[in-house]
């Protein structure tokens, strides 16, 4: 008895793949960002205050520079208005900002619920 598999076989080759990824990853072409040490330094230091951990400082404040720079912005002029909002909602400011170079379809921070069919969702949990 013959078994049909409709999955082809594994390229195991070395040849480079033939796919465009930018239309994957939609920041792995662009040119690195330059930015003096102070201002990396102040965003880190405004960061590092309000998480205490130096680690999760360096992540938020790459970001914040490279979503920045993306806008057109300085980034100074982003922590100083980061500066203003009131504590507990800076979390809600932050997300927006980092939206703001992302693709639709892969947002922060934002729980979407899609609408599904209710046959369709019967049919899953069956």
């Amino acid at each position: 008895m013959s078994q049909v598999i409709n999955l082809g076989p594994i390229e195991t080759s070395n040849a480079r793949a033939t796919g465009n990824p930018n239309a994957y990853f939609n920041n792995l072409t662009l040119p690195p960002i330059n930015v003096s040490q102070n201002v990396d330094d102040a965003v880190q230091t405004f960061f590092q205050r309000i998480t205490g951990d130096k680690s999760s400082a360096q992540v938020l404040a790459s970001a914040v520079i490279f979503t920045a720079a993306g806008q057109g912005l300085n980034p100074m002029a982003t922590i100083a208005e980061f500066q203003r909002v009131p504590p507990g909602e800076l979390n809600d400011y932050l997300v927006v900002f980092l939206n703001l170079n992302r693709y639709g379809t892969s947002i922060l921070g934002i729980n979407n619920q899609p609408f599904i069919n209710q046959f369709v969702k019967r049919t899953l949990l069956v």
